[in-house]
């Protein structure tokens, strides 16, 4: 048992207080965990374009602070609440945005990874038990320490803090002997896009795909599909440096919108003599997600939607169009159902059938969190680590 389990820690996070303001690294107070929840200590974490929208406060209606953002990392289990049977003090693990608590009608069949209490929620600030946080602050804004206020959570998971209390749900335990740096990437982006290729499309050996939008979620769809054995890889992105590393995840063909005199749909159709048999939208710009369906063979071209889509604009799709067997479908989570099947995953990357070094692009200490946004900003980052925590391994 460790001296905290029980006590009320105080530890440094980064908070966001207000919608476009630079994070600020400080002292906040994290409760215990209560019933079915459970306190992680972060080791590693790293910044997806999630945070940065949250951050940016793209949807009003998702917008809450003070509030802990952070949804990608890798820990280890400090202490468990009431309940907890699965994980134990000293489990590696990784928080999960997308829960699964294996008890409701979605989590016990095979259809879908949105747990009916536990799925991906933006909206959502405090824990499941009682409807309140777990963090406060040890001062005001300010800086008046007579006073303290709650924190918000972020996505289940909060990660950009020493400390954080997820719902168990939401807590998946891995090997100890993982490469603990590259785990944190499970969390979000590469099983995202991974999971979007092998789960949700389906790839098959010998089959062509496009993938638009070359950030770390299209990059993971395409290393999904180089896993699956896809012949062709046609990677769509108006930064002609992503074409680099995305040779290095099996993109065998760029394709840069800006130097085209005709739309990116039939160039596709033009070099594959039809259309690729799947397309990934990964940008969350619905004109995209037209030409990517339109980049598609008639009669069996599938569609996913990987993307986040913060406009009001709905399908630009004529309903007629669907009549030529082309298909589109969502993806949450590249319907992994965490509990269930990303340890194996977990382990089909410490293989090497899927390869996570290249995604991490930059390190830097947790002070560093703002450096890290605006790397992100800039486009000069797949994903940059930020150490949490310092740690000694079992």
């Amino acid at each position: 048992m460790t001296n905290t389990q029980g006590k009320i820690i105080t530890c440094k996070a980064a908070v966001a207080w207000g919608p476009q303001e630079p994070l600020v690294i400080q002292d906040i107070c994290v409760d215990p965990p209560q019933k079915m929840e459970v306190r992680v200590k972060i080791l590693y974490s790293s910044i997806c374009h999630t945070d940065l929208g949250a951050l940016n406060g793209v949807n009003e209606a998702e917008r809450a602070f003070p509030r802990i953002l952070g949804h990608e990392a890798v820990g280890v289990v400090e202490s468990t609440g009431e309940g907890v049977k699965d994980v134990k003090e000293g489990d590696y693990v990784i928080p999960i945005f997308n829960g699964e608590c294996g008890e409701c009608r979605v989590c016990k069949q095979e259809e879908s990874n949105l747990c009916e209490r536990y799925h991906v929620d933006p909206m959502k600030r405090v824990m499941v038990s009682d409807g309140g946080t777990r963090f406060s602050t040890t001062t005001t804004k300010d800086g008046d320490s007579s006073k303290s206020q709650p924190i918000y959570h972020f996505l289940n998971t909060s990660t950009f803090t020493e400390y954080t209390v997820l719902d168990s749900a939401c807590v998946v335990k891995i090997d100890p002997n993982a490469p603990l740096k590259h785990m944190s990437l499970l969390s979000c982006g590469v099983s995202t896009g991974v999971g979007a290729a092998w789960n949700i499309a389906k790839v098959k050996e010998g089959t062509t795909t496009a993938v638009f939008g070359l950030g770390s979620v299209g990059l993971a769809v395409a290393e999904g599909s180089r896993a699956r054995g896809a012949s062709r890889i046609i990677g769509v992105d108006a930064n002609p440096s992503k074409f680099e590393i995305g040779k290095l995840m099996g993109v065998t063909d760029f394709i840069n919108p800006k130097d085209l005199t005709k739309p990116t749909h039939k160039m596709i159709q033009e070099i594959t003599g039809g259309g690729v048999d799947y397309s990934f939208e990964c940008t969350g710009n619905v004109d995209v997600l037209r030409e990517a369906f339109l980049s598609t063979r008639t009669g069996w071209g599938s569609t996913v939607l990987v993307g986040i889509y913060p406009t009001p604009r709905t399908l630009p799709l004529h309903p007629m169009e669907l009549f030529e067997g082309r298909t589109i479908t969502g993806s949450v989570f590249g319907g992994f159902k965490p509990k269930s099947q990303l340890p194996t995953f977990a382990q089909q990357c410490m293989k090497g059938v899927v390869k996570l070094e290249p995604f991490i692009t930059n390190e830097l200490p947790f002070e560093k969190i703002n450096d890290a946004f605006q790397l992100l900003r800039d486009g000069k980052s797949l994903r940059c680590l930020l150490q949490i925590s310092k740690f000694l391994k079992k």
